[in-house]
């Protein structure tokens, strides 16, 4: 009988814990009927959904499962493209609309988060609505040549009572969620500045500074609202100045920042990494670099499988020794007659450093160019290293004799014996770089007209 009841208990127990887990968010809307709807979220710059279910003859339909949604702004997806947001916080609740006007006909069971949205969404359809028909009087007034400054002045008007509106949700309803959004939407409000400051610099720096000052870096589900990617790429990309040691002291404050919470930590370190990895401007795999090596590390990359960080790591590592700035690592190879080159022991000012393959197509376009480069440079200090990746002695030769680029110090590694692919990363050709007397690397990833252009501003002339 004990063991009866305690298997009774232990049930009972189990089907409240699951009552109170997962998530259960009820809908129906009238005029839909016979459909697929989705459920989808924002993260970051785009949205994803996460589940799709089928609507029934009477327009109702469940999203539900035994997990916890992650908080945020959602986005039921219907037929036509059409869709209405709401706000995910509490796990079980019920809406219901209609197709004819989503928002004036929402009535919101169970859950205060979305009463409070739809409350802004209604005041600011109303609004728009008066916007609307604003800009029409002054587009007619415009086309008429005449004043529009009291359509302005209305216009104005309106803008300052959705702001008030704002203002009174976020000091009213401290708890909803919307209004944190609005916080972060908010933009900062520069003083003047104290006198003997330079105007614009001051603006710059206090805005810089108070930039985060309204954003709870510590709840991630700002992440799944259209507002923390724009702010945290404005904040990286245009008030950073984009040389890698500045990007890298603000990637560093921005992530002891957003350390506290996990997802915060995740998006913001996978973003900085992510989009200076993907740079097209020379130098910005510093930042990469950056990001690699201190934050890609078993126990702050969670989210990374052990062998994607390795392979991480690795390439981080290699690419750190091809930074701008670097001495480029040394190159001992054969040329044509037998004769071991020493990359590090080449007298010039300039050192084009161009890795090639004679059955590269790209490579058979760049030569010619280069060659004609050359010729109009060599006798400015400038000389070519040229590395031929390919094995085949014959290929390397006859490319050599044909191109008439006997002036160049050629050589191959005809063994495959020299490490060059790997430290120098090459995964495709041609790849250039340019060096200096001291061999420092001062510009890479160059095309041929790029390296002109270049070189034009070292030397200080035009050839």
């Amino acid at each position: 009988m004990r063991k009866v009841l305690a298997l009774l208990l232990l049930s009972l127990v189990s089907a409240w814990a699951f009552a109170q887990n997962g998530h259960k968010l009820s809908f129906q809307v009238k005029g839909l009927a016979d459909t697929t709807v989705n459920l989808a979220h924002y993260y970051g710059d785009k949205q994803y959904i996460t589940d799709t279910v089928l609507v029934d003859h009477h327009g109702k339909f469940v999203f539900e499962g035994d997990d916890t949604l992650p908080g945020g702004i959602y986005m039921v997806i219907l037929p036509g493209k059409k869709y209405f947001e709401l706000i995910v916080t509490e796990q079980k609740f019920s809406m219901t609309t209609d197709t004819t006007d989503f928002v004036n006909n929402m009535k919101v069971e169970g859950s205060y988060q979305n009463k409070v949205f739809y409350e802004y969404l209604r005041f600011i359809k109303s609004k728009e609505k008066d916007v609307r028909s604003l800009q029409e009087e002054q587009k007619a007034l415009k086309e008429a040549d005449k004043s529009t400054k009291k359509v302005d002045a209305r216009l104005e008007d309106i803008s300052k009572e959705v702001q008030d509106y704002k203002n009174n949700m976020i000091k009213n309803e401290p708890d909803a969620f919307i209004c944190k959004v609005f916080l972060a939407s908010k933009d900062v409000e520069v003083p003047d500045p104290p006198k003997g400051e330079t105007d614009t610099l001051y603006k710059y720096h206090y805005y810089k500074k108070h930039y985060f000052d309204n954003i709870d870096l510590t709840d991630d589900r700002l992440l799944r609202t259209p507002v923390f990617h724009n702010k945290l790429e404005t904040y990286i990309t245009k008030l950073t100045i984009q040389i890698p040691d500045s990007i890298n002291k603000e990637a560093d404050y921005l992530v002891e920042r957003v350390r506290g919470n996990k997802e915060m930590f995740k998006y913001v370190v996978h973003y900085i990494t992510n989009t200076y990895e993907r740079s097209k401007y020379m130098g910005m795999d510093a930042v990469f670099v950056h990001m690699a090596l201190n934050y890609y590390t078993k126990d702050q990359a969670f989210w990374v499988q052990e062998e994607q960080l390795m392979r991480i790591r690795e390439r981080a590592q290699v690419l750190s020794r091809l930074l701008i700035g670097k001495v480029a690592p040394n190159i001992v190879l054969k040329d044509m007659d037998g004769n071991f080159q020493i990359l590090h022991q080449v007298d010039a000012d300039y050192i084009v450093l161009f890795f090639w393959d004679p059955d590269c197509g790209h490579c058979k376009k760049a030569t010619p160019k280069l060659k004609d480069l050359y010729d109009r440079v060599k006798n400015h200090g400038v000389k070519i290293f040229a590395v031929c990746t390919e094995t085949e002695e014959t290929k390397w030769v006859n490319f050599i004799k044909d191109h008439h680029l006997e002036e160049w110090i050629n050589v191959a590694d005809l063994d495959a014996q020299n490490p060059f692919r790997s430290i120098y990363d090459i995964t495709a050709t041609p790849k250039i770089f340019l060096l200096n007397r001291k061999k420092e690397i001062i510009a890479k990833q160059l095309d041929v007209e790029q390296l002109e252009d270049f070189l034009k501003k070292e030397l200080k002339e035009e050839f």
